[in-house]
């Protein structure tokens, strides 16, 4: 699929927002004050400009808000039901610490649950697509969570669980690449299942569905060449997982290490993210005999 920049932006910024207000919600740093004001800022800033940009990417951004209409049959609503919520929850626990000194405990534990399932109710929007084989599959959600606990411990400041989380995600980024690239051909999705001609013999493309090119050929029938699939991986890998491990394991670790981890981190998510809708085969490829190269 073609990797549009508001998707890449909307995934990566709110994913990381979500993970810094759930540790601030667990007490993760345990911040008060004008101090506390600046990381829920970040948060909220991260959050709600990630589903800012997500409206971009609607027909009709204007229309953004009927999008609240669908729950009942679209992940995308019950992302901003959630999102929405989440927000609110976690503006209530920030007013009452930044403004009141008091920490209200079970609303922060509440919040940060809350933001971890907004971050899996986004995940589902493409892990319910039955038509994206590499996306249908239970490891789209933890490898959601897995990016957005890594940029919230990274933004919080808590180099130890950062180095663990670091660690797992990257592994298992490495592993669902690996799995991913047979899932397509695994579903058993061919050019003559998707016409149904198949029993007649082997289904060969006479000429294209169209002429011109259109929102399908855009948007679902794009394919990445393998060798830059291969080079934007490493790349993925080195700025999300290897330079941050390596700059928290460092023994004098201090601010600026900090800062040039998150940053990293966030560069090699969105070399990630990329791939991620670069690589997402959509049958609807089969109709322009275009497959994974």
């Amino acid at each position: 699929m073609h990797p549009a920049p508001s998707l890449i932006l909307f995934t990566t910024l709110s994913g990381l927002g979500f993970g810094l207000l759930a540790f601030l919600g667990v007490g993760l740093p345990s911040v008060t004050g004008w101090i506390a004001a600046v990381f829920f800022a970040i948060g909220f800033v991260l959050a709600g400009g990630g589903l800012a940009f997500s409206a971009f990417h609607l027909g009709h951004p204007e229309r953004a808000l009927k999008a609240f209409t669908q729950w009942r049959s679209s992940w995308l609503s019950r992302e901003a039901w959630a999102a929405s919520g989440t927000l609110g929850l976690m503006a209530l626990f920030a007013a009452a610490l930044v403004l009141g000194g008091l920490r209200i405990a079970p609303l922060g534990w509440l919040g940060a649950l809350a933001c971890l399932a907004t971050v899996g109710v986004t995940s589902m929007i493409y892990a319910s697509l039955r038509t994206v084989p590499r996306w249908h599959h239970w490891s789209t959600t933890a490898m959601f969570l897995g990016y957005a606990l890594c940029g919230g411990a990274l933004l919080a400041g808590q180099r130890w669980p950062a180095l663990v989380l670091l660690a797992l995600t990257g592994l298992g980024q490495f592993l669902a690449w690996k799995a991913g690239d047979a899932r397509f051909a695994a579903a058993g999705s061919t050019t003559g299942t998707a016409t149904g001609l198949g029993h007649l013999g082997q289904v060969r493309l006479f000429e294209p569905p169209h002429t011109g090119g259109s929102y399908l050929t855009r948007e679902m029938v794009f394919v990445v060449a393998r060798k830059h699939a291969t080079k934007l991986r490493s790349i993925a890998l080195i700025l999300a997982f290897l330079v941050p491990l390596a700059l928290l394991l460092l023994p004098d670790f201090h601010h600026l290490g900090a800062a040039l981890a998150v940053l990293s981190h966030t560069l090699g998510v969105l070399a990630a993210r990329w791939l991620f809708f670069a690589e997402a085969e959509h049958v609807v490829g089969l109709y322009y005999n275009r497959s994974a190269a």
